[in-house]
């Protein structure tokens, strides 16, 4: 990366030490007014901005087609962004000829002989651009990019030679991040293959007890102890669902005084006890840990502490597993705001007990694949989070120019 860096620098050294001509993109390109039939598109060529992707991943096929009418067309190499709550980082560089919504603004450039396409793209899915485009962006539920503005926004033009070189590394990027992407995908379903094989047993190889027998259940308060005018700006924690759906207890919204945790101490977590969601998003389970704040939970959450013969972290994944999924999604209730059915319900559901020697053995290995593949500080989540700050950097550095100054 040192040396492609270094041949950069040599070629602005040497082709425009002095700086580089900075237009604006309406001086350099415009939008498409050519039209296309819709007899004309089919799903991989028609793009609105339900098949875009956010976070500049491109573009899927399209569930929906129009038949009737024209729209704008695009031809290969134009650049194709999403005009609608420009934050989520819809764009595309296009591979073909085809129509797009009045949602979607095709994007073509005046001489290629100035201006490569991916250069351009580049310009156009960096975080500046975005950042641009939401400031003048119109409308607060649903704001929309202002087609005027956007075609304002500063691009620098370097020399051809040194446009290629950048897209070079930049393309270098994207596909070590792609392949990196990959390799998670195909470990997380390696992962829920384990999940599902380990946590699968015969009634013959183990005992199954219902879970009310091998746990103890305590759903959150209600009736409205937790009101806010109790909370304080520092003390114990109220765990809120999210803890259970992200797993993550260091982040604290509401915190109670000394005096009504020890009221509320049925409601209070210790280390191994397990937290669920159980209403709205329900079934979500995340582990209370050593390190875990010391904290009650909230009325949208069950706590379940095992007994001696389980582990409670074989107990987290057996919770978590699709097989489980489909008995909670049995055992809900409600219109709207989805809940779990009754405590003494759910005491009622089977749990098979291994031996403590195999509850181990399964954890040790879900463990393993949990880290690699959702633990964002030592796992793939980690390595992609890391490549893709390191892309963003060079990116910001690569696309800025010295104005040529006369």
């Amino acid at each position: 990366m040192i040396n492609k860096l270094s041949k950069i620098d040599e070629l602005i050294s040497s082709l425009c030490s002095r700086g580089v001509e900075i237009k604006t993109l309406g001086e350099v390109a415009k939008y498409s007014k050519q039209r296309i039939d819709a007899i004309e598109l089919n799903s991989n060529n028609y793009v609105g901005v339900d098949n875009l992707l956010q976070n500049k991943q491109g573009k899927k096929a399209s569930n929906y087609v129009p038949t009737t009418g024209k729209l704008t067309r695009f031809e290969q190499g134009n650049i194709l962004l999403g005009n609608i709550r420009p934050y989520l980082k819809k764009v595309w560089l296009a591979d073909k000829t085809g129509g797009a919504s009045g949602d979607v603004l095709a994007i073509q450039i005046n001489d290629t002989k100035k201006l490569t396409s991916e250069f351009l793209y580049y310009l156009l899915s960096s975080d500046n651009f975005f950042n641009y485009d939401m400031k003048f962006s119109k409308g607060a539920k649903m704001p929309r990019g202002d087609k005027a503005s956007i075609l304002k926004y500063l691009i620098p033009l370097p020399p051809l030679k040194i446009q290629d070189e950048i897209v070079k590394i930049l393309n270098n990027f994207t596909e070590l991040e792609a392949e990196l992407e990959a390799e998670l995908e195909a470990r997380k379903k390696q992962y829920d293959h384990y999940h599902t094989e380990l946590l699968t047993f015969h009634s013959n190889d183990v005992k199954y007890v219902e879970l009310g027998d091998c746990c103890n259940l305590v759903r959150g308060p209600f009736g409205g102890s937790l009101k806010k005018s109790i909370f304080v700006s520092d003390g114990y924690k109220v765990y809120e669902q999210s803890d259970a759906i992200y797993g993550n207890h260091s982040k604290t919204r509401y915190f109670i005084t000394e005096e009504k945790y020890t009221e509320m101490k049925r409601f209070a977590v210790d280390d191994g006890d397990l937290i669920m969601s159980c209403s709205g998003t329900f079934g979500k389970v995340s582990k209370i840990s050593s390190t875990s704040p010391k904290g009650i939970i909230n009325q949208a959450l069950l706590k379940i502490t095992p007994h001696k013969n389980l582990s409670s972290g074989f107990l987290k994944y057996f919770l978590s597993s699709k097989y489980m999924m489909n008995v909670f999604l049995q055992n809900i209730q409600g219109g709207a705001i989805k809940n779990m059915v009754s405590v003494a319900q759910l005491k009622k559901i089977l749990i098979p007990i291994p031996t403590l020697v195999k509850q181990e053995h399964v954890v040790t290995i879900l463990n393993k694949f949990d880290a690699l593949v959702n633990d964002i500080s030592i796992g793939l989540p980690a390595e992609l989070s890391a490549r893709r700050s390191q892309y963003e950097y060079y990116r910001s550095k690569l696309l800025s120019f010295k104005e040529y100054a006369n």
